[in-house]
């Protein structure tokens, strides 16, 4: 298994969780502000090596019938700028309802860390990563 980096993509903010080297525990880790920018792409590149992340899943916001829209449009554009910044494989995963269970399940983690965690447990669950 390798060491995977989950993002709850958002324009002004990104929730990051990380898996444990053995791809069983997901945990949040914070947020990077304004993503996009120069800046947030090079901090989420620090965050990528700090840790030797070795692929990245983004969250894709589908609708409730699982359409994409603007959201889904700016998610594949964040990713594919990102995989070109990091060099290493970076996924799209469905993260319907991972915010309503990041507001549900509490904790102290900012609450789009923890929706990020959500996304990385449901990455986790079903994949073969």
């Amino acid at each position: 298994m390798t060491r995977v980096l989950a993002l709850d993509h958002g324009g002004a903010r990104c929730g990051c969780a990380i898996s444990d080297p053995t791809g069983t525990l997901a945990t949040p880790l914070g947020v990077v502000a304004r993503p996009d920018t120069k800046r947030g792409l090079g901090a989420l590149a620090e965050i990528v090596a700090e840790h030797g992340v070795e692929r990245v899943v983004v969250g894709l916001p589908l609708t409730m019938r699982g359409e994409e829209g603007a959201q889904a449009a700016a998610a594949r554009e964040f990713a594919e700028r990102l995989r070109s910044r990091i060099g290493i494989p970076v996924e799209m995963w469905d993260e319907r309802l991972t915010t309503v269970q990041a507001e549900r399940s509490g904790g102290d983690a900012d609450e789009d860390a923890r929706a990020a965690a959500h996304l990385l447990e449901a990455f986790l669950a079903g994949s073969t990563a």
